[in-house]
């Protein structure tokens, strides 16, 4: 994979009034916009860290168009969408016309006529999304949810949320390391333009040669590529493991899981390098005893569980932000309220 930018222009996500209608990638959104996708998600957590339950998509209809299975990120935007109120229909997808020959766009248009407001859509094609955004549903609001190795954002978001929250420092303060299969992962992409974005100024990749992509000299000085573990988390403010998937074990892409814990598996020696409130993130679900040993994901340094209820914060915030931006860009609202 190619890390270099795919640019999507600005005028597919937001509406003739700069704001949020689709998100389908980080790329090529402001500050401004990332920033109030976290302010707004921030609404949702009360003063105990409870997820509240709002009115906001009440009478409207979310409907998860998984092409591709992921029970954890499906789940927690249909938790999302029914703490907003909203009707949520979960399409089985491996049922449906496709599988009986009808094409991708017939299948949406009809959807569609279904009185869908929104999809979440998740599928292994890259760019997915932005052409359902584009081409077939353009006043439907499109959420991706995950489209082959392009882009994750709400992932990044909620990882964006849980850094702001749990280090309370501002994001050019930072250091953060990715660590992992950084060459096939989407979250990674996603991450790293978030990071940017929001003025993280140093960005550490680490992983070993045969799960590094190239294209980093499009992004500049802030993100440094590392292939010495310990060099790449010392004086890290933030900590993220990636999960390394089984079909990469013993494949030229990686030797074995036990190679690649003892080179690159985040462990009690690894993580003192790191501040001494450095926090440890991961997207989940966790190969324990690969990218990171139990003590650590289960210990007082990971927020790998507030990533998940940060998680359904900001799919609300998502999900409420481009509804209501698709109906400001519709003239069926003035404003946004949110």
């Amino acid at each position: 994979m190619h890390f270099a930018k795919l640019h999507t222009p600005s005028q597919i996500q937001l509406n003739q009034y700069g704001h949020l209608k689709h998100f389908v990638t980080i790329e090529g959104l402001s500050k401004e916009t990332l920033t109030k996708i976290l302010d707004t998600a921030e609404t949702f957590i009360n003063d105990n860290n409870q997820l509240i339950t709002s009115p906001v998509l009440e009478g409207k209809t979310v409907m998860n168009l998984f092409f591709e299975n992921s029970t954890r990120t499906r789940t927690t935007f249909e938790a999302a969408a029914k703490r907003l109120s909203a009707n949520v229909l979960n399409i089985d997808i491996a049922r449906s016309s496709t599988s009986k020959g009808e094409t991708l766009r017939d299948t949406l248009w009809n959807l569609q006529a279904m009185a869908a407001d929104i999809f979440v859509v998740r599928h292994s094609s890259s760019g997915a999304a932005h052409f359902i955004a584009k081409d077939v549903c353009p006043n439907v609001a499109i959420i991706n949810a995950g489209d082959g190795r392009h882009a994750h954002p709400t992932q990044a978001m909620l990882d964006m949320l849980t850094i702001r929250r749990e280090t309370k420092k501002p994001f050019e303060e930072l250091s953060v390391a990715i660590i992992g299969d950084i060459k096939h992962s989407r979250v990674a992409r996603s991450d790293v333009a978030a990071l940017q974005t929001l003025g993280c100024r140093d960005i550490r990749v680490i992983a070993p040669n045969t799960l590094l992509p190239y294209g980093f000299e499009e992004y500049g000085s802030e993100v440094r590529l590392f292939k010495d573990m310990n060099e790449g988390v010392k004086d890290c403010d933030v900590i993220m493991t990636l999960r390394i998937q089984n079909e990469r074990i013993d494949s030229p892409a990686l030797a074995s899981q036990l190679e690649f814990h003892k080179m690159y598996g985040l462990n009690d020696a690894r993580l003192a390098l790191a501040k001494p409130d450095c926090i440890v993130m991961h997207p989940g679900p966790m190969n324990r005893g690969v990218e990171i040993t139990s003590k650590i994901a289960d210990g007082s340094q990971a927020v790998i569980l507030n990533q998940v209820t940060n998680g359904i914060a900001v799919r609300m915030a998502v999900l409420a932000l481009s509804m209501q931006g698709q109906l400001q860009e519709q003239g069926l609202i003035d404003s946004i309220a949110l």
